[in-house]
């Protein structure tokens, strides 16, 4: 395997006062909500959506026995954007490129003043992404067999990367929305915190593209949830996080897809034993937060088009040697 590829990490906290970088990729939802006239407000109203669903989900029986005697003000979550980029080296020069960005959970308890280590992976962000679904993909006549490959590769890398492993002691979980395509159906299983396990009718392209990576998906619909959410990862989520990381992720990412999905997520009707999304329901609840949704998708054909000419394009023989090592490995 290649020895010319190195990871960085850098933090940015989360919380009102935060503006995105000029490398953060704007089509990630907390970039979004920082930006425009409202965009304190947004922040404001979106962590404090975060808090009161954290100390909910802590405070229901069913959590009882990991997060005893908790209330409507125990916990509150901070959250930091982690950045990562690759450095490399091509033709004997050093270049460097935004490869992920995530946020990570920690939760405070305001009672002890404990801290307590959430999970990385939540608004999972990719540049490469964007370039695969936004330009490669629409080019294609037929999906090619290595689809997401690169991707996958270079996500994998960074986990094995000593970046990773000295800011990190448990695997990420990226938690996304579920698909509009789909029906999802309760198959009996109940946990604790996460809720009502759903399965789907067949793998997805989004599975696909996650399984390049490693991860493997399965659905929940935590109590007091509108609708199930699709938890990737590389593990058991059901047995390797703690109540307490898992009602974290829980409550950062059905903010966030209440925010982005309301249709779905801040649904007045919670989803029944089979369930079909859609965007054309009419009858849930807009939260207070102001969200700019065409003007994400037009985004992410413009940074695909940015990865395209600054990491596809120049680097081709280098990232299909990596990809290409990956598959030796294997």
């Amino acid at each position: 395997m290649t020895d010319d590829l190195t990871f960085s990490i850098t933090r940015t906290r989360f919380d009102e006062d935060y503006s995105p970088s000029d490398s953060s990729r704007l089509t990630t939802n907390f970039a979004n909500l920082a930006r425009g006239e409202r965009r304190q407000e947004n922040l404001r109203n979106a962590l404090g959506m975060i808090d009161g669903r954290l100390n909910e989900l802590a405070g229901s029986a069913s959590a009882t026995a990991a997060v005893s005697g908790a209330t409507g003000d125990r916990y509150r979550a901070e959250l930091d954007i982690v950045s990562v980029s690759m450095e490399f080296s091509d033709d004997g020069s050093d270049e460097r490129f935004p490869l992920l960005e995530m946020l990570d959970v920690t939760i405070v308890d305001q009672h002890t003043g404990e801290r307590h280590r959430g999970i990385l992976g939540n608004n999972f962000s990719s540049y490469l992404r964007d370039y695969d679904f936004s330009v490669l993909l629409p080019s294609l006549p037929a999906l090619p067999s290595d689809f997401g490959q690169l991707h996958g590769v270079l996500f994998q890398r960074f986990l094995a990367s000593s970046a990773f492993h000295d800011e990190f002691d448990a695997e990420p979980v990226v938690c996304i929305s579920v698909s509009t395509s789909q029906t999802y159906r309760r198959n009996g299983y109940v946990h604790p915190v996460l809720g009502a396990e759903y399965e789907h009718e067949h793998s997805s392209l989004t599975d696909d593209y996650f399984g390049r990576m490693g991860m493997q998906v399965r659905y929940f619909q935590p109590a007091g949830g509108a609708a199930p959410l699709a938890f990737y990862s590389r593990g058991d989520v059901t047995v390797d996080y703690s109540d307490l990381q898992l009602i974290g992720t829980i409550a950062t990412m059905e903010t966030f897809q209440k925010i982005y999905r309301p249709e779905i997520y801040a649904a007045n009707t919670s989803a029944g034993a089979t369930y079909r999304p859609t965007l054309e329901h009419t009858d849930f609840t807009v939260p207070p937060v102001t969200y700019d949704r065409e003007e994400r998708s037009r985004l992410g054909v413009t940074q695909g088009r940015w990865t395209e000419e600054h990491l596809v394009t120049p680097h081709r023989a280098l990232l299909a040697r990596f990809a290409a090592d990956a598959a030796v490995a294997l």
